[in-house]
């Protein structure tokens, strides 16, 4: 095959060339025929060899000049022939006196000839011999020929040989432009990353392919044909090209349609093709359908891997929430068809934030990572684990029942369970599993995928509720529990927007003198159906909610204004302290600061009548942070008091870095202070301790007598509980400021 369709069309126009110049001769010589049998009555074996010349030319022309036209001898073969036809034609002259005339006639059309087929060179060099050969023949003849004759005759040859000499030229200052420009052109389709090809409109035959086939596909040029484009496509694409074709094929001219397929290239390695037809087969000179064929296998490749990492968990490589909602998705409509089980299993690690902060993030990925292959290797094929982020994994099984979906459970945490070493450091985790399971038929259209996941939350958060590491089978009850924290959370705000809270106030004496040093706060809900509420009832509440922060703020604003009025009131006030407890939601507000400084600017009250009671147990919690929070605090010039002392796990190390001024005794210790011997032993090094670190010390809960002076008899301070009064509201402490001491109940 050619190289371009350029270069098909010159050996085209050549190969004509070549056949009517051998035509002409045949014409010649047909000529000369009739002359010889007519005018010089000649024999029929003299016209008989003639005629077999004319055919021996004529056979010439009927060769496939096509084939030839690009050989090397070509030329020089062309040559020679015009020369042979030249020495014919002057020899027949020389014989035949008459026929001078017709010389130059001849010798113009063996020059156009060559004009269309050779150099400039060849022209000149024919034209010249041919105007030496009428000049001897002039000279020979007979009767000898006019000068003006002669000149005009020669003249004209001139005339003819210079311009045939100038279109030989032309032409060839032509053909090298025209191949420049071809090249530039073939230069640039080879660099283009199109591999461009016209296809006849029956598909048989391949007319056109550009340089750029060898870069896309691996082919050489020649070699592509359509049963080469038909093999290399992959057979599973066979059918969609097919069908492509066809479309493009039948949508008439100027249709244009695209289709993607795998292409094998020549070296075997398969790639992703773009390819594009547009009809042409009514369009000259075409007559085909153009098709480009692009590389893509880079883009598909990057859309593999961006589709890899939207749907896949970038650390284990399973698949991530997106991916596990659409199999879980496929799952119930495959079971709703089948009447199948789905069974659903939350797994989420506990305490995985302590490995994070006590080992570091590349400990604690690497504990992900290796949970994911425990947890995969306890599946079957068919059965899907993802992860759904932190360290959260779901797992969805189709077709088992309750016992073996609990015996699943069961080898998963003990998967989890086995030692796993990070770093230098041997570590046991365990987790928390949620089971929620749903059969085709729980409901019109089957199970809801959300439904399902909240079920499996709801069964995951019991696990934890109830020790972690364990399972939970989802229960309905759950959920019907879920529904009325919601609808306790709901009236609890409602309650905080329509007031519907109170602080009650609990004396805090000194045990020798039972005189009023202080009050409690403690907030009270008056609801509207069920009266007065306890905080029992609503902190945890308010605490898992997030509640307990504006509620908390709330009751410092009601204590500090209430101790303002106090003190306007009562001068006795003035001495007296208000505790308010802090949460640990609240101790760990960002803003709490803030707050308790624009409270106090805003009531005016002396900020060291104010104290802020912590629990043992939450001053233990980022140890760095809390002082850092304390000691921010305690700039306010509020005092700061440990609450439940004796119950949490601080060490006296720790104890010293607290910048804080009271220990409260917790109440489990006073309870049994004068009948058991421990608790009066605790009770009493809490009091030493207290007196060592120069720290107040009081007691909660004192019920009786016998509690009072025992604790009395340990050195203990100060003391609240019901043996001298019972919280009451704002009024009841009033009524006792005039003497600032408690009466005994």
């Amino acid at each position: 095959m050619p190289d371009s369709a350029l270069e098909q069309h010159e050996i085209d126009y050549r190969a004509r060339q070549v056949r009517l110049g051998t035509w002409i001769g045949v014409g010649v010589i047909l000529i000369g025929a009739v002359r010889v049998r007519l005018d010089w009555h000649g024999g029929p074996w003299i016209v008989a060899a003639i005629l077999v010349a004319a055919l021996g030319q004529a056979g010439l022309a009927m060769l496939p000049w096509q084939r030839y036209i690009q050989a090397p001898w070509l030329p020089r073969a062309l040559v020679g022939w015009w020369l042979a036809n030249l020495v014919l034609l002057l020899g027949f002259t020389a014989y035949d006196t008459a026929a001078l005339a017709i010389y130059p006639a001849g010798v113009m059309l063996i020059l156009a000839s060559t004009a269309a087929l050779a150099d400039k060179g060849s022209v000149i060099g024919l034209g010249t011999l041919s105007i030496a050969g009428y000049l001897a023949l002039v000279i020979t003849r007979d009767r000898p020929v006019g000068p003006t004759l002669a000149a005009l005759t020669v003249s004209l040859m001139l005339g003819v040989t210079w311009f045939c000499a100038q279109t030989a030229s032309n032409r060839s200052r032509m053909d090298r432009a025209r191949r420049r420009a071809e090249n530039k052109i073939e230069a640039l389709l080879e660099a283009s990353s199109d591999a461009v090809l016209a296809i006849r409109g029956d598909g048989l035959g391949v007319t056109y392919a550009s340089p750029s086939v060898r870069t896309v596909l691996g082919y050489d040029t020649a070699f592509v044909t359509s049963e080469l484009l038909s093999d290399i496509t992959h057979p599973d694409y066979l059918p969609v090209s097919q069908e492509w074709w066809q479309r493009v094929i039948g949508g008439g001219p100027g249709y244009t349609a695209r289709t993607e397929s795998r292409v094998r290239r020549a070296d075997g390695a398969w790639i992703w093709a773009e390819v594009i037809g547009t009809n042409r087969t009514t369009e000259a000179p075409l007559f085909a359908t153009v098709i480009s064929i692009r590389d893509i296998t880079g883009r598909k490749e990057l859309e593999e891997e961006l589709t890899r990492q939207a749907f896949a968990d970038s650390l284990t490589g399973m698949p991530n929430r997106a991916l596990f909602r659409d199999r879980l998705e496929h799952a119930i409509a495959r079971n709703r068809r089948g009447g199948g089980r789905i069974t659903l299993f939350l797994v989420d690690l506990d305490d995985f934030k302590l490995v994070n902060d006590s080992l570091g993030h590349t400990a604690g990925d690497q504990l992900i990572a290796t949970t994911a292959l425990r947890l995969h290797q306890q599946l079957r094929a068919a059965d899907t684990l993802a992860r759904l982020g932190g360290d959260e994994f779901a797992i969805l099984v189709e077709d088992i029942t309750e016992i073996e979906a609990m015996d699943l459970a069961e080898r998963l945490l003990a998967a989890i369970r086995r030692p796993l070493r990070l770093g230098n450091r041997e570590v046991v985790c365990s987790a928390s599993i949620g089971v929620a399971t749903a059969k085709a038929g729980d409901g019109d259209d089957g199970p809801d995928p959300g439904e399902l996941l909240r079920n499996a939350d709801l069964a995951m958060y019991a696990a934890k509720g109830a020790g972690r590491d364990r399972y939970a089978l989802f229960d309905p009850a759950m959920y019907a529990g879920i529904m009325r924290e919601a609808e306790d959370r709901a009236e609890l705000e409602r309650a905080l927007a329509h007031d519907e809270f109170l602080v009650h106030y609990q004396p805090i004496v000194d045990l020798p003198t039972s005189r009023l040093i202080g009050v409690e706060a403690l907030v009270r809900w008056e609801h509207p159906v069920h009266g007065l509420v306890g905080p029992n009832t609503f902190i945890p509440l308010a605490e898992s909610t997030g509640l307990i922060v504006p509620l908390g703020r709330w009751v410092l604003r009601q204590a500090c204004e209430q101790l303002a009025a106090w003190c306007e009131q009562f001068p006795a006030a003035a001495g007296i302290r208000v505790n308010v407890n802090l949460s640990a939601r609240q101790f760990q507000h960002e803003g709490l600061v803030e707050e308790v400084a624009g409270i106090l600017a805003e009531t005016g009250v002396d900020p060291h009548q104010i104290v802020l009671e912590i629990t043992e147990s939450l001053l233990m919690q980022d140890t760095d942070s809390t002082i850092e929070t304390l000691g921010r605090l305690k700039a306010l010039g509020v005092r700061l008091a440990i609450d439940d002392f004796g119950t949490g796990y601080s060490s006296l190390s720790y104890l010293k870095r607290f910048p804080v001024d009271i220990l409260k005794i917790d109440r489990s210790f006073v309870d049994g202070i004068d009948t058991e011997r421990g608790d009066a032993t605790l009770a009493e090094a809490v009091v030493q301790l207290g007196r060592a670190l120069q720290l107040q010390t009081v007691a909660e809960g004192i019920e009786t007598a016998e509690q009072w002076s025992t604790l009395q008899d340990l050195g203990c301070e100060f003391g609240q509980g019901y043996l001298f009064a019972r919280p009451g509201a704002a009024d009841e402490i009033s009524s006792i400021l005039g003497d600032a001491r408690v009466p005994q109940s």
